[in-house]
């Protein structure tokens, strides 16, 4: 299946940095990480982090990452995204998920929307940052031209400094079943709420996952998609590629999002595991023991077990969760190659294997915890940061291995899809 681009746009966005590497990028975050721990607490209180450091990622490309080169991106891979977040998340979970959240739908929208949508969403400068709430929370009344969109949608992570909002929403027709659609707008048309942030949360509070509100809003037909083969994958929604295969000439525009979508949930985890072993290393090399003789932490094998166990799994973690992405690149791959569909199947279970990625970084996380003694349970203590961080992903819908695991085996049987075995 050729994923040759189809010229058609005569002005193309130029890039930033044309010749920006993965490597460099992947630099650039990692050197965000004692700016991010300083500002931990402040941001936490926020909501989200400050207005400094979003306009420091917006000049470091962040944003950009998965965006196409055609509208001014850097069409870097899912793997580069995910250890740029990595580093991002290593310094603040929170403010991880926040920009994780807010830079991954570019990608997405390249890959569903129509042309001429992704002509006006991406603009005359290519800055576009958006939240996707996808769950039906809203609705969409058919009018000439297309929709008047209503509803509030809570959970918005990345919000807060956002040029769009995607929103699910129910498009009722009389005597047609509801259709899930997921409308676009602009940031301007929608209000958020002030909902998230300093002791309104458990954990992630940095993450600024506000509610918004959308008010009888105009939105063109043709920004509203339909994403049901895009989740879920079906061979004959792949038969002649996507929108993105077909302008961009890239498979990585199939967007077949189960495993994307998780990962993005995941990289904050894995990212709070990784600076829960910074913490908890600190502390280990510079307090005693309790008992005597009283020797450094470290020398004592009650905190060598849990911080060699805590390393071991956040490792495991972390490199299933870039497996996952390398999987869907060869997929991709396979699909431009010779037109090999990604099947349902394959894409729930790349979804599975990453959901085992979170548990994986939350197990060592709450290890961490368990064994730092008694001071991480003071108000602020970095460790009891990331343990709240990891208590929020366990609720997650999403993150429920149990509840997804019947309907994946439902799929490998040849039965109809049901993540709750309905």
């Amino acid at each position: 299946m050729s994923a040759q681009a189809r010229p058609s746009l005569r002005v193309v966005i130029p890039v930033p940095e044309p010749d920006l590497t993965p490597k460099e990028m992947i630099a650039r975050a990692a050197a965000f990480r004692p700016k991010l721990r300083a500002q931990q607490d402040e941001n936490d209180e926020r909501g989200t982090y400050s207005e400094a450091l979003h306009r420091d990622f917006l000049k470091a490309g962040f944003y950009r990452t998965t965006q196409p080169r055609l509208f001014g991106g850097y069409e870097f891979d899912l793997t580069t995204f995910y250890r740029v977040m990595l580093e991002i998340s290593r310094g603040h979970p929170g403010a991880g998920w926040c920009l994780a959240l807010a830079a991954s739908h570019a990608f997405e929208i390249a890959s569903h929307w129509p042309e001429q949508a992704q002509i006006e969403l991406f603009g005359k400068d290519g800055h576009f940052i958006a939240p996707h709430r996808a769950p039906p929370l809203g609705t969409l009344k058919p009018i000439e031209g297309g929709y008047m969109m209503s509803g509030v949608w809570d959970y918005c992570s990345g919000i807060p400094y956002a040029t769009h909002f995607i929103g699910g929403a129910l498009i009722r027709r009389e005597g047609e079943s509801p259709v899930h659609g997921h409308a676009v707008v602009p940031r301007a048309k929608v209000s958020v709420l002030d909902d998230w942030g300093g002791d309104k949360v458990l954990g992630m509070k940095a993450s600024g996952s506000n509610s918004v509100r959308v008010d009888n809003v105009f939105v063109p037909e043709h920004h509203v998609g339909y994403l049901s083969p895009g989740l879920a994958g079906t061979p004959e929604s792949m038969a002649n590629g996507t929108p993105g295969t077909r302008l961009h000439g890239n498979p990585m525009y199939l967007g077949r999002l189960a495993g994307p979508f998780h990962a993005t949930l995941v990289v904050p985890i894995v990212g709070a595991a990784r600076a829960a072993l910074d913490e908890y290393e600190e502390i280990i090399r510079t307090r005693k023991t309790l008992s005597v003789p009283q020797i450094p932490r470290f020398e004592h094998f009650d905190f060598q077990r849990p911080f060699g166990q805590a390393l071991t799994l956040t490792d495991a973690a972390e490199a299933l969760m870039l497996k996952g992405c390398e999987m869907y690149a060869d997929y991709c791959n396979r699909w431009a190659a010779d037109g090999t569909p990604i099947t349902t199947e394959e894409n729930m279970r790349l979804w599975g294997m990453i959901q085992h990625a979170g548990a994986l970084a939350c197990e060592a996380v709450e290890l961490l915890f368990h064994t730092g003694g008694s001071s991480p349970a003071r108000k602020g203590h970095k460790l009891q940061r990331y343990f709240n961080d990891v208590a929020m992903y366990r609720g997650h819908s999403s993150s429920q291995p149990l509840n997804f695991a019947s309907g994946l085996a439902r799929l490998h049987f040849g039965l109809p899809w049901g993540m709750y075995g309905l």
